[in-house]
C-alpha cells in the first residue's frame, strides 16, 4: 500500500483482503441440497402417511 498524492493505491491482493478458496462453494452446495431434501421430506412424508 502506498500513498500517491491524495489517495492510497493498493495491490490486488491487498484489496481483496480475503481467501480465495473453493470451500465456501462446497458448503453452499451441500447446504442447499440438504435443505431441498429436508423440505421435500417434510412435505412428502405426511402425504404418504395419510393414505
Amino acid at each position: 500500500m502506498k500513498v500517491v498524492d491524495d489517495h492510497v493505491e493498493v495491490t490486488e491482493t491487498e484489496a481483496s483482503g480475503g481467501v480465495k478458496e473453493q470451500g465456501v462453494r462446497y458448503v453452499l452446495a451441500i447446504s442447499l441440497l440438504a435443505v431441498i431434501v429436508v423440505l421435500s421430506a417434510i412435505w412428502i412424508v405426511p402425504v404418504l402417511l395419510s393414505r
